[in-house]
């Protein structure tokens, strides 16, 4: 299990527009040719938008992108046609396909938090896709096949304990609260990479959110 604490992750964004983001791995001008991936993943990002800031419309391409919005409610729209709306105990999929550009915005009046994920598809190339599921339950992982991943969430209360998927590749980043995982404390921000996982627990020490990604 490598273990990787929050303020290890690269700094970004733009302070003067209201944008702070904190990346998990080798992101933009922050190079790192020995944190390009973990498994499927590609990127963990931690963003923060203060009310009206925004990410102007970009481009994605061959990558499948799951959001997890934190606190706040994050304004989503694409050149595929799809605008949403998406709050905490949402999961947002978009698949970059062959080409997509879209448009994040903090709309609202308090201050936005949400956790952004990359995967590396399978296959590369098709056409753009997008998915919400609103209000996703601990029992009910979010299935990503394009990436052969898996999201699972875990709400955990103090010493409630959970199993960790059996699989060749799981990695672990603590939305809020404390968990102990194989001997581990992490908290808000941490995140645990874990390979050839097999009867694994975490352990709220306070309570805990958590996300797990069960990749092959």
């Amino acid at each position: 299990m490598d273990v990787r604490r929050a303020e290890q992750r690269f700094p970004g964004g733009d302070a003067s527009a209201g944008i702070d983001s904190r990346h998990a791995f080798s992101f933009g001008p922050h190079y790192d040719p020995d944190n390009l991936r973990f498994g499927a993943l590609i990127a963990c990002n931690e963003e923060r938008l203060a009310p009206g800031a925004a990410f102007d419309e970009h481009p994605h391409s061959h990558t499948e992108i799951v959001t997890w919005v934190v606190e706040g409610e994050l304004t989503h729209r694409d050149s595929a046609g799809h605008e949403t709306v998406i709050r905490p105990g949402d999961v947002q999929r978009l698949s970059a396909g062959a080409g997509v550009r879209h448009v994040e915005r903090n709309a609202g009046s308090v201050p936005l938090t949400f956790v952004q994920m990359w995967l590396a598809p399978l296959a590369p190339g098709g056409d753009p896709a997008y998915e919400t599921v609103r209000g996703i339950a601990d029992a009910t992982p979010y299935a990503l096949p394009e990436a052969g991943a898996m999201l699972h969430v875990r709400r955990l209360v103090a010493g409630q304990r959970t199993a960790i998927p059996d699989a060749g590749y799981v990695y672990a980043h603590v939305v809020r609260g404390e968990v102990l995982i194989s001997g581990s404390t992490l908290g808000p921000g941490d995140s645990a990479r874990m390979t050839k996982t097999r009867g694994a627990e975490a352990v709220g020490v306070t309570a805990t959110e958590l996300l797990l990604w069960e990749m092959k």
